[in-house]
């Protein structure tokens, strides 16, 4: 009998932690809803990844399609990792974090951006103003979003 008392007295005083505790526990954000950020780069095309193959990096989880192109993600994270944590490049530029579509993607500059939808990538493929015109306040954004994070 006692220890079913002591279980239900534990289990009550973990419910009354503060929920900050509890955010710490949480997993990361998952990033490109789990496509391989590598592949965009060798495949030059999105590719599911595997959550046996996954690297936590700057607050967000990254699946990867393989061990090794885990191990280059892990080796170089910025060369591999989408811009802005893989939120859309122009919602992004607007102060918003909508995530992006990893079907909506464009390396330039060899950078990975993804936008929030295939038509946006379909415009930066078309007018080369268009990413430039986003990156600016999207950089901006992503560091104050960043630095209220710390």
């Amino acid at each position: 009998m006692k220890s079913i008392l002591t279980r239900l007295l534990l289990a009550g005083a973990a419910l009354l932690l503060p929920a900050s505790l509890w955010a710490q526990a949480e997993a990361p954000r998952l990033v490109l809803k789990g496509h391989d950020p590598v592949a965009y780069f060798t495949d030059g095309k999105p590719v599911k990844g595997d959550a046996q193959y996954s690297y936590d990096w700057d607050e967000g989880r990254y699946h990867f399609a393989s061990a090794k192109h885990r191990d280059m993600f892990a080796a170089n994270p910025e060369k591999y990792a989408p811009q802005f944590g893989g939120y859309c490049t122009g919602s992004m530029a607007r102060g918003v974090s909508n995530e992006g579509d990893p079907n909506g993607w464009i390396i330039r500059d060899g950078k990975l951006y993804v936008f929030g939808a295939v038509k946006w990538k379909e415009v930066a493929e078309k007018d080369p103003a268009y990413l430039p015109s986003k990156v600016e306040g999207a950089t901006k954004n992503w560091a104050d979003k960043k630095s209220r994070k710390s």
